[in-house]
């Protein structure tokens, strides 16, 4: 039994939860459609770019969660989850999150998008631990602040590695699967690390390291690639 870790954004889903929740609270009429929507890409070129100021992103991005109730957060979210996220879910994923279920590894998502955003997506694919940038949430209200460290390139290493204090777990035989390069840290830690429809940095770094690198928008999970 092993530690199997995910990233989540353009790695278990077809796309960025992160960008996609700014453009849905746009279309809503939330924030202001030609301000946010430009800062909304800017932000989205710098990540891809591995440029991206983690903590000016999150002053942007966590605004909304402080300036509405948090009720009315709670449906626009289920929404969300509803209209954008589910079609976005990929049934390889699933494939290889029930592989590694039944092989009686733990499962754990790891990712920079915050847990408001995430959390009902993992559970989607049935995944009870999870990793992620965390909202400040005081006297039932969101602040706009984080609490601890984003989970976002070394943040992701430091994130794991208290978490494993506390778990039980360890990084024998452990997996990592991602599609970033900004995630280039922890894939380094892990034993089995898997580039999963990876950007043009992740990719090349793969290829010459030797790693695995695998779709999983194909319509079977290559599971030749995770035989222990």
């Amino acid at each position: 039994m092993s530690l199997a870790i995910f990233d989540l954004d353009n790695t278990l889903i077809g796309d960025d939860s992160d960008y996609l929740w700014g453009q849905y609270l746009v279309d809503q009429g939330v924030v202001d459609k030609l301000q946010y929507e430009a800062a909304n890409a800017k932000f989205y070129e710098s990540y891809k770019q591995g440029t991206l100021d983690i903590n000016e992103f999150l002053r942007f991005s966590l605004q909304p969660l402080a300036e509405n109730d948090t009720q009315q957060l709670y449906q626009w979210r289920a929404q969300f989850i509803k209209d954008i996220i589910t079609p976005l879910l990929l049934k390889p994923a699933q494939q290889l999150i029930d592989k590694h279920r039944a092989q009686g590894d733990t499962l754990l998502v790891i990712t920079a998008t915050n847990r408001f955003v995430t959390e009902p997506i993992v559970q989607l694919y049935g995944i009870a631990h999870l990793l992620a940038t965390t909202p400040e949430f005081v006297d039932g209200k969101f602040t706009g602040a984080v609490t601890g460290i984003p989970c976002f390139q070394q943040g992701k290493v430091e994130l794991l590695a208290n978490w494993l204090e506390t778990s039980g777990e360890t990084m024998g035989g452990s997996w990592f699967y991602s599609d970033s390069h900004n995630d280039l840290p922890l894939l380094k830690r892990v034993d089995h690390p898997v580039a999963v429809d990876p950007d043009d940095k992740l990719a090349e770094f793969a290829k010459t390291a030797g790693w695995p690198v695998i779709s999983l928008r194909t319509d079977e999970c290559p599971i030749q690639h995770f035989q222990k």
